[in-house]
């Protein structure tokens, strides 16, 4: 099987590649590169092509690419100045003190 070849991977892994690429594009990034990255994540996750021939099919994967999510968590509001993350917080107690007082009722 020559390099590139996308043939062993499954219709939801290719479903998963078009959304990664979709997301960098958005980003700015060119269609090569998108292209380039989202298979190289879909690798990371499923470790290769999932169809049949090869070590099997339908492995179980812990999607290692997708626990990434949350580690560059908080970054945006820690460069904030203190006073506009007390802001911020202050409001986001204030409207869950609105939401809980219906939900009580």
């Amino acid at each position: 099987m020559p390099r590139g070849d996308k043939s062993k991977y499954t219709d939801k892994q290719e479903r998963k590649a078009d959304h990664i690429a979709e997301g960098y594009e958005k980003r700015g990034v060119s269609e090569k590169e998108a292209e380039r990255r989202a298979w190289a994540t879909v690798n990371k996750d499923d470790g290769g092509g999932k169809k049949e021939g090869g070590s099997g099919r339908g492995k179980h994967t812990g999607h290692p690419a997708a626990h990434k999510g949350g580690e560059a968590g908080g970054r945006a509001s820690a460069t904030r100045p203190p006073a506009e993350r007390s802001a911020s917080a202050k409001k986001a107690a204030k409207t869950r003190a609105r939401h809980d007082h219906h939900a009580s009722h």
